[in-house]
C-alpha cells in the first residue's frame, strides 16, 4: 500500500479494498519500524489517527466521497493541532499544547482525512537543511549523509521513505519546493493568500504561504483542493472561489509558453542538474509548448532584500515568545529583564538567535530606512520582473536548487551558502507567486527538481503542466533504495 499514491490509496478506499484503520495501521507500523532511521516525525499520533480512521470508515460505509476521506496523511509541526504537541521544531515550544486546530488542518479533519503525526522541521521553519530543529537533523532518504532540505525537511522525508502518501508543509522562501527538490517529490507553494495563515505559526508573515507535499501532481491538486478556502478569521486569505485543482490536468499544453530566465542559467549552477532541467524543457517541447527565453534581471537582488524582510518580520513575530504568556521560560530569574533574556536565550538557537538580531538591528531608528525600506523597494522591483514576464509567457520554468542533496555540515559553517541555496526559489514569495517543484533527473543517485512558476492565482496550469510532464517521465515514480 505504501507505494501507491495518494489517489490510488482514496480509491482503493472508495472500493471498499482496504478500510482506512488497516491504511492507517499499515503507515504507522511503517513509521515505527523506519523513522529511527531518519527522524522525520516529531510527534506520532497513534491513538488519534486510529480514532480518525474508524470515523472515517464510518463515513465511507455511509456513502462519503470525498477523496481525501480515510487517507492518512502528516502536518508539519508548525500547524496548531488541538490537543497535539506543536513545538515548530523549538525548544521554545516544546511543552505547548495547542488549544485550536489551525484552519489547514480543520479543513482536513472536515475532509475526514486522518493525522499520523507531526514532522520535523528546522527551528522556527529558519533553515535550509533541516539541521537547525531542536529534535535533530532529518536524514535523506535517498541519501542519509545527506540533508532532506528545509525547512519542511520531515515532510519531505516522510513522504519520501513511504511513511505518508502527503503532507502539509510550508514556504516562506523555498521551503516547501527546496526540500521537495532534494528529496524527489512535487511540492507546491500556492500564491500567497490562496491558503489560511491562521493557525500557522509566523515566521515571516508577508511571506508565510502553506502547501502540500506529495509524490505527483495529482496528489497535490487533491491536496490543495481541501487545503485551499476562505478564511475569515484570517485577514490576509483571500475571499476567491477555489476552483477544483483536478478538473484540468489532463488538458494540452499545447499553445502553451513557458519562459526561461537566463538569470536562472549562470555562475553556481550544478552542471548535472542544470542537464536534467535542460532536458525537460526539451521534454515540455515535445510536448508542445512554446520555450522562451526572457529576464529577470533583478534576480540577483532577491537573497539580499529577503534576509532583510524575513529577520525584520521574524524578529516581531517572535518577540511574543518571552517566557511570560508561554513558551520556556528559564529558572530562578533575577528580575523581569533577567527572565526574558535568559528565557530566550536558553529556548531559540543559533540561526534563529541570528535572525532576530538582524531583524532587529534592520528595524532599529536609523537603520530602518537605509535596510528595511530599501529592501521593500527593491521587492516592488523583483515583482515587475515578474508582471513584465507573464505578459510574455503563461509559466517560468528553471531549476529548483542550485544542486543536490548536500552532506550533514557542509554549509553549516558558511551562513551565505546556506542562504544560497534558496537562490531560484526566494523571488516568488517576495512575489507572492505561486511555484512547485517536481522531480526530472537523477544526479549522483540524488533527485533534481524541476520549478514552474504561475501567474497570481494559476495554481491550475502549474498543476497540469507538471500532471502532463509526469504522464510522459518517471521520475516521480523512481524512490530510494533502501525502503523497504
Amino acid at each position: 500500500m505504501h507505494n501507491k499514491t495518494l489517489a490510488e490509496l482514496s480509491a482503493g478506499l472508495q472500493a471498499k479494498t482496504w478500510s482506512s484503520v488497516e491504511l492507517t495501521q499499515h503507515f504507522l507500523d511503517r513509521i515505527k519500524r523506519l523513522d529511527p532511521n531518519y527522524n522525520s516525525f516529531i510527534t506520532v499520533t497513534e491513538d488519534v489517527a486510529l480514532a480518525q480512521a474508524k470515523a472515517a470508515d464510518a463515513r465511507l460505509a455511509a456513502g462519503e466521497t470525498h477523496p481525501l476521506c480515510g487517507v492518512p496523511i502528516a502536518h508539519k509541526d508548525i500547524f496548531c493541532t488541538q490537543g497535539v504537541k506543536t513545538t515548530c521544531g523549538s525548544k521554545m515550544l516544546d511543552n505547548f499544547i495547542s488549544p485550536y486546530d489551525a484552519t489547514v488542518v480543520a479543513n482536513f479533519q472536515a475532509a475526514g482525512a486522518v493525522m499520523l503525526g507531526k514532522t520535523n522541521m528546522d527551528e522556527f521553519a529558519m533553515g535550509s537543511s533541516n539541521e537547525t530543529s531542536f529534535f535533530g537533523p532529518v536524514k535523506n532518504p535517498w541519501a542519509t549523509g545527506c540533508v532532506p532540505g528545509g525547512s519542511s525537511g520531515g515532510s519531505a522525508a516522510a513522504v519520501a521513505a513511504r511513511l505518508a502518501p502527503g503532507a502539509t508543509a510550508t514556504d516562506t522562501g523555498g521551503s516547501i519546493r527546496q526540500p521537495a527538490a532534494l528529496c524527489g517529490l512535487t511540492g507546491l507553494k500556492p500564491t500567497y493568500g490562496r491558503v489560511s495563515r491562521w493557525g500557522m505559526i509566523a515566521f515571516a508573515s508577508s511571506l508565510d504561504q502553506a502547501g502540500p507535499m506529495t509524490r505527483t501532481a495529482e496528489d497535490a491538486a487533491l491536496m490543495l483542493n481541501t487545503m485551499a478556502s476562505f478564511d475569515a478569521k484570517d485577514s490576509t486569505n483571500i475571499d476567491r472561489e477555489v476552483p477544483d485543482y483536478t478538473a484540468s490536468l489532463n488538458d494540452s499544453l499545447a499553445g502553451l509558453t513557458l519562459g526561461v530566465p537566463k538569470e536562472y542559467f549562470g555562475e553556481g549552477l550544478n552542471p548535472g542538474t542544470q542537464a536534467a532541467v535542460e532536458a525537460a524543457i526539451k521534454q515540455y517541447e515535445a510536448l508542445g509548448a512554446t520555450i522562451k527565453p526572457i529576464s529577470l534581471p533583478h534576480s540577483h537582488l532577491a537573497v539580499p532584500a529577503y534576509y532583510v524582510i524575513a529577520p525584520a518580520e521574524c524578529s516581531a513575530n517572535l518577540s511574543r515568545f518571552d517566557g511570560v504568556r508561554y513558551g520556556h521560560r528559564c529558572e530562578n530569574p533575577a528580575d523581569l529583564a533577567d527572565l526574558y533574556k535568559r528565557s530566550r536565550s536558553e529556548a531559540f538557537g543559533e540561526e534563529v538567535q541570528r535572525r532576530i538580531l538582524v531583524g532587529t538591528y534592520c528595524l532599529s531608528a536609523g537603520y530602518y530606512d537605509a535596510y528595511y525600506r530599501k529592501a521593500q523597494k527593491v521587492r516592488r522591483l523583483i515583482k515587475q520582473d515578474f508582471v513584465d514576464a507573464f505578459k510574455e509567457v503563461d509559466l517560468v520554468i528553471g531549476p529548483t536548487s542550485p544542486s543536490p542533496a548536500f552532506a550533514f555540515g557542509a554549509k553549516g559553517a558558511d551562513p551565505i551558502a546556506m542562504y544560497l541555496e534558496d537562490i531560484y526559489t526566494i523571488a516568488t514569495n517576495l512575489a507572492g507567486l505561486p511555484g512547485m517543484s517536481l522531480p526530472c533527473g537523477l544526479v549522483d543517485g540524488k533527485p533534481v527538481g524541476l520549478q514552474l512558476i504561475g501567474n497570481y492565482f494559476e495554481e491550475a496550469r502549474m498543476l497540469n503542466a507538471a500532471h502532463q510532464y509526469q504522464q510522459v517521465t518517471d521520475f516521480h515514480q523512481q524512490a530510494p533504495a533502501d525502503i523497504a
